[in-house]
C-alpha cells in the first residue's frame, strides 16, 4: 500500500493541476469539440505514437471515416491503408470491431460509462477512463505512463511502475481525489507528464505547478523516480527484403491472416540474410530469374518484442510470376497498406534508381 502521508499529499495536486491545464492546454484537433468518437479515435492513435505525428493521421482518418457507422462498414483494405504509418494494426481492426458492436448494441453511439466501454475490443483501463472522463464526465482516472511518472515523483514512490500492483494502487488513490471536472484533471495529469515531467532527460521542475509539494524534486530524486524494471531484450530477426520489378511493376504479397502485421502487404522477403548466389536460388523457387541485382543497404525496424535487421536488394526480373501481386508505384501507394518496416525501402521505387542502362 502507498504510505498514508503520500495519500494526503495527493489531495493537494487537484487544484494546481486544474488551474495549470486551463491555462496551458495544447490546442489539439480532437479537443476542439467534445465528440466521443473523436476522443476514442485519438486515444487509440496516441498509443505508441507521439501527438505531433498523430495529427496528420487523425485528420486523414476523420475525413475518410467521419462517423462510427462509417467505421463499422469500412473495407479492411481501406482501413489498413488509412492506418498506414501508425503501426500496431490490430488497433485499427479493433476499432472496426468495436464500431460494429456499437451499431448493434448502442444504436451507433459510444456507451457512456467506464464499465461498458472497457468491454469493447481494443479499449483497456486507460482508454476507457480517458473516454469516460473526457467525453462523459465520469469521475474515473485514466492512468498511463505519464500519470504514473508524475504521481510517483510527487509522492516519492520507489515502487516499480511496471508492476500491475503499483498501477492498481495509484489508480485506487486517484479515484479518491477525482474532481467533478474529471476530464480536465486527467488530461492535465497526462499533459504535465508529456511536456513538463518528461520521461527522458531532466524534467522542467521550474515550470511545474506541483514543484512545491513534489518529493522527488525536494530530495533530488527525479533521475531515480519513477522506478522501472529492466525491459526484456527484444528478439533479433534477420531479414532479406526483395524489391522485385519488371517493366515498372513491383512485386508485393499479402501476409498471413494471423500473427505480426496480419493481412498487411509486404515486399517478398526471407527470414535470414542472403548473398547473391542464394538470392538467385530463391528467385528460381519463385519461378523468377534476375536480369540485374543490386544491394541497396541496411534498415532496422523495432517492434515491441522483435527487432528486424534488414538488408535490401532491388532486382529487375526477366518476367513476372503468378505468385506475387505486380502493381505500379502509384497503385501501391494508393491502395495497398504497406507497413512502416517495409516502407523504409520505398525510396527505391523512384524510376531513376532502377534505370541502369544495358549491361
Amino acid at each position: 500500500m502507498l504510505n498514508i502521508s503520500c495519500i494526503y499529499k495527493m489531495k493537494d495536486i487537484v487544484t494546481p493541476i486544474l488551474n495549470w491545464y486551463q491555462e496551458n492546454a495544447r490546442i489539439l484537433p480532437w479537443r476542439e469539440q467534445i465528440v466521443p468518437y473523436h476522443i476514442w479515435l485519438s486515444e487509440i492513435m496516441l498509443q505508441q505514437t507521439r501527438i505531433e505525428a498523430v495529427k496528420k493521421y487523425y485528420h486523414r482518418f476523420i475525413t475518410e471515416v467521419p462517423t462510427i457507422h462509417d467505421l463499422a462498414v469500412i473495407e479492411e483494405e481501406k482501413l489498413l491503408k488509412l492506418w498506414e504509418g501508425l503501426g500496431y494494426y490490430s488497433r485499427a481492426r479493433n476499432l472496426k470491431k468495436a464500431a460494429q458492436i456499437m451499431m448493434e448494441k448502442y444504436d451507433g453511439r459510444m456507451p457512456e460509462c467506464y464499465e461498458e466501454l472497457i468491454k469493447l475490443p481494443g479499449i483497456g483501463e486507460y482508454t476507457a477512463g480517458a473516454i469516460a472522463s473526457i467525453a462523459f464526465h465520469e469521475k474515473v482516472p485514466a492512468v498511463d505512463g505519464n500519470v504514473l511518472r508524475v504521481v510517483s515523483r510527487v509522492i516519492g514512490s520507489t515502487k516499480d511502475i511496471l508492476l500491475p500492483q503499483t498501477k492498481e494502487e495509484i489508480t485506487n488513490e486517484l479515484k479518491k481525489i477525482m474532481p467533478e471536472n474529471s476530464g480536465d484533471f486527467n488530461q492535465g495529469l497526462m499533459e504535465l507528464g508529456e511536456v513538463i515531467c518528461v520521461p527522458n532527460g531532466e524534467p522542467f521542475c521550474f515550470k511545474c505547478p506541483l514543484n512545491k509539494i513534489c518529493i522527488a524534486k525536494r530530495d533530488k530524486l527525479t533521475d531515480l523516480i519513477p522506478v522501472r524494471e529492466k525491459k526484456l531484450k527484444r528478439k533479433i530477426q534477420e531479414k532479406t527484403i526483395f524489391l522485385l520489378y519488371h517493366e515498372n511493376k513491383f512485386a508485393i504479397r499479402k501476409r498471413n491472416s494471423k500473427g505480426l502485421l496480419a493481412n498487411m502487404y509486404e515486399f517478398p522477403n526471407m527470414d535470414t540474410f542472403l548473398d547473391e548466389d542464394k538470392i538467385s536460388k530463391k528467385l528460381g523457387e519463385w519461378n523468377l530469374s534476375a536480369k540485374k541485382i543490386q544491394y541497396i543497404g541496411k534498415e532496422k525496424h523495432i517492434f515491441t518484442h522483435i527487432e528486424w535487421n534488414m538488408i535490401g536488394y532491388k532486382i529487375e526480373v526477366k518476367e513476372k510470376n503468378t505468385e506475387f501481386i505486380w502493381k505500379d508505384i502509384d497503385e501501391i501507394e494508393e491502395k495497398y497498406s504497406l507497413p512502416t518496416a517495409f516502407s523504409k525501402f520505398k525510396i527505391f521505387f523512384e524510376p531513376t534508381l532502377f534505370d541502369y542502362g544495358e549491361e
